[in-house]
């Protein structure tokens, strides 16, 4: 399950005439790092359409953990289900760090698409891709490791949120433990423990708030199941994961 949207957010994807009738149909709103945004079951319908910042999309357990579903960031609408649908909220958003958006209402957002079947359609694309990635995050804790689901999950923050530093590509969205393991099915302590080993294989560093990945080869095969390293010979073995 990918924790990102299409490369194309809803917004680049509409054309600027389009942009700016959504845009102007709500009101500005800026949220503080930890806001909630929109909450889980509440029964409002407005959508936000962010401009800048990244936010968390994330629902309840039964075990009274969360799970991660997917970062958000500018470009990308939230809440759009429970406006559509006009049902309770199926997640609660809360803002990673600064995030500024506008807030639009459900009414003003329905109206917005029945005048403009472009805009309709990628939001049914969009609501689509995101059923089909819950799918496969379905198949993935059925079936993977705690430790190829956290490096599947460093590969893909690293491929969409990474920066080049002078010891490997530097995540600039540095999740804590507890979201990583609230990202991937996990308890933090299982996350802990992956992380160990991938420090003492020399496949990522990690600071207070910060994780640079040194190796991406390695994380890559790490992902795809394949173990830390190639042993020597022809035929690739690995060891165990976690």
């Amino acid at each position: 399950m990918s924790l990102f949207g299409q490369d194309r957010s809803f917004l680049e994807a509409l054309s600027l005439q389009d942009r700016r009738a959504l845009l102007a149909e709500g009101v500005p709103r800026v949220y503080e790092p930890g806001a909630v945004m929109i909450r889980e079951r509440d029964t409002s319908a407005y959508v936000l359409a962010l401009l800048s910042g990244w936010a968390v999309v994330s629902v309840g357990t039964e075990r009274g953990t969360r799970l991660i579903l997917a970062l958000r960031g500018a470009g990308e609408v939230v809440g759009d289900l429970a406006a559509v649908d006009r049902g309770p909220r199926s997640a609660t958003v809360t803002a990673l760090g600064r995030v500024e958006a506008v807030s639009v209402s459900g009414d003003r957002f329905r109206r917005f698409l029945a005048a403009r079947p472009h805009a309709t359609s990628l939001i049914m694309r969009q609501l689509s891709a995101r059923l089909r990635s819950a799918d496969v995050e379905r198949r993935s804790l059925a079936s993977e490791t705690v430790l190829q689901r956290l490096a599947a999950r460093l590969v893909e923050l690293a491929e969409r949120a990474g920066r080049p530093g002078p010891d490997g590509t530097v995540l600039e969205i540095p999740l804590p433990q507890h979201d990583l393991a609230a990202a991937i099915g996990a308890t933090r302590e299982a996350v802990a423990k992956a992380l160990r080993q991938l420090r003492e294989e020399k496949v990522v560093r990690t600071g207070q708030r910060q994780v640079v990945v040194t190796d991406m080869t390695v994380l890559l095969h790490l992902a795809q199941g394949r173990g830390p390293r190639p042993a020597p010979g022809p035929a690739e073995k690995f060891p165990p994961g976690v």
